[in-house]
């Protein structure tokens, strides 16, 4: 729904009132219903400015508003001075008409028209399986890509991985001694700081089907071979895990290319021309207390290994010299301290950071029947994404990782995930969508086709017309979830969507009514599986016709 005209009147009447500035005009829903369809504390902002109390400063505003009584039932004052405004049946008619029009492409902005995005998550090094804190990442990700695609958005989503290092080095020395010890070396000694999981041997039975017995003599090129081996299995694997969880990306960006091609060594260059590099001890520090914050840290170690602030600030230079609108990194709560570092040195950069927005989500954990589950009970070992996905399925998997908010942490419970019933939130929305696909079935079956228009006036049950009301909120959802990166906004708005139907479903019969009512029931049906069918494609979850 478009709330413009609303604006724009109480603009109107703030200016009669005397106020042009010292607020801020937002309308929200009530918590109850009943309080109105929108409310506003515009007057409660102004008290302190007009020294007058909010009631007072709210029945000035009403009075000095000018509106269409066709389109605005009522306004009034509740609390200490909140403004509530209800709209008429006709002002839901209208705009369920204007809704049913846009067809298939009902929900889709344009906020974003001429603008680009990159969004980068996932960004796992090639070293090993997926983790579930890879799976929250991907999927908050690939949403928020799918947010800001759906507003009109030109989206890049990116993957950002390290092939280099001594992670890649460790996972070469990894597969090298399982290696041996398939050969029968059982003494051979394995890295204090390898890989332990079995994948690891997976990769050094198919270096034996490859090479024998050959790469016995731990070679500097023996080691390389085993790591290429081995990054190649890994990146593979990752890419079909997120291909299960309908998760894809458009770039692959290797870090070891800011090496490659100067990158790094540029950005030491420019901190040191500022005054704002400097070395000690051996290393090379970044001075932050010269950028506001308190301490400086090493972007450089006395080995001539960098840490991780310096490729990410070079990494994020190249996406600005890319020319995004707009930059978003998601990221796990463990990179939550390197995040105000990379930010103060692109701004003594010059880099204008408000570009960029940093999504940290939390850790997730598995329970069941309220207890904290470790180990896979097929594997014996700690859960990865795959056996999360193979166990409850890509769809189940990406609404729970999007359900809550990134910020808190997520208890996945794996009891209600294995759930197939609507006590399980996804089979709750996928059967809203297919009932109503049902319904539609049937009456085309029965040759019941909806004509091109209908009259929405006879949708007057408070079922149907609280059915419409959340329904018309589509649009100003999938826009806010887009513009706060909190898919879990349009998560919860379908629960409420899906509920709203459920109860119209059950009291009011669709088919084998008054034909102009059974027509009008059957545009309104057709129209909330188009923002069922919308909302859960965002969440990157099917839509069945069928369940």
């Amino acid at each position: 729904m478009n709330f413009q005209f609303l604006v724009d009147i109480f603009q109107k009447s703030l200016e009669k009132t005397g106020v042009s500035e010292g607020y801020k005009l937002f309308f929200e829903s009530p918590k109850n219903p009943e309080n109105g369809d929108l409310a506003t504390n515009v007057a409660m902002q102004l008290a302190k400015a007009m020294k007058q109390a909010p009631r007072q400063i709210a029945e000035t505003i009403i009075k000095n508003l000018e509106y269409d009584k066709t389109i605005i039932e009522n306004i009034e004052i509740a609390g200490a001075g909140f403004i509530n405004v209800k709209f008429s049946n006709n002002f839901f008619y209208n705009e369920l008409i204007n809704a049913t029009e846009t067809r298939d492409l009902f929900g889709k902005g344009k906020s974003g028209a001429g603008k680009k995005v990159n969004v980068e998550y996932v960004s796992a090094n090639p070293t090993g399986l997926l983790h579930m804190g890879h799976g929250r990442n991907a999927c908050i990700g690939d949403t928020v890509a799918n947010m800001y695609e759906w507003n009109g958005w030109e989206v890049t989503r990116e993957y950002y991985f390290n092939n280099a290092g001594n992670q890649m080095n460790n996972l070469g020395k990894s597969i090298f001694a399982r290696y041996m010890h398939l050969l029968g070396e059982q003494d051979f000694p394995f890295p204090e700081d390898g890989y332990h999981g079995s994948y690891i041997i997976t990769i050094a039975e198919m270096l034996m089907t490859h090479h024998g017995d050959s790469l016995k003599s731990s070679t500097t090129e023996d080691l390389a071979v085993c790591r290429k081996y081995g990054e190649q299995w890994c990146f593979d694997r990752i890419i079909e895990t997120m291909k299960a969880l309908n998760v894809h990306h458009d770039i692959f960006f290797n870090e070891d290319t800011l090496y490659t091609d100067g990158k790094v060594n540029d950005v030491i260059e420019q901190l040191k021309a500022l005054n704002l590099a400097y070395e000690k001890e051996g290393a090379l520090w970044i001075a932050l207390s010269k950028m506001g914050l308190k301490d400086d840290r090493v972007i450089v170690k006395s080995s001539g290994e960098p840490t991780y602030r310096l490729p990410d600030i070079a990494y994020h230079i190249v996406k600005f010299q890319r020319g995004y609108d707009q930059l978003i990194d998601v990221f796990g709560a463990d990179h939550i301290a390197t995040v105000p570092d990379v930010l103060a040195a692109l701004k003594a950069l010059n880099y204008d950071i408000s570009k960029i927005d940093v999504l940290i989500h939390q850790f997730v954990t598995l329970t069941e029947n309220g207890e904290q589950v470790k180990m896979s009970k097929r594997s014996g070992k700690s859960y990865t994404l795959d056996e999360l996905i193979e166990e409850v399925g890509s769809d189940v998997v990406r609404f729970f990782f999007l359900m809550r908010g990134i910020t808190t942490h997520l208890e996945f419970d794996l009891a209600l995930a294995r759930e197939q019933s609507d006590k399980n939130p996804v089979f709750y929305l996928q059967y809203a969508h297919a009932r109503i696909s049902s319904v539609l079935d049937t009456a085309k079956d029965r040759e019941i086709n909806k004509k091109d228009s209908f009259d929405p006036i006879l949708l007057k049950e408070k079922q149907e017309l609280d059915l419409i009301k959340i329904l018309l909120k589509f649009p100003a959802v999938v826009e806010s979830s887009c513009e706060k990166c909190e898919p879990q906004i349009l998560a919860e708005y379908l629960r409420e969507l899906a509920a709203a139907f459920h109860v119209f479903y059950h009291d009011c019969r669709i088919l084998g009514v008054d034909s102009d009512l059974q027509n009008s029931r059957l545009h309104l049906a057709n129209i909330t599986k188009i923002a069922m069918r919308n909302g859960l494609t965002i969440l990157g979850i099917n839509a069945p016709d069928r369940m």
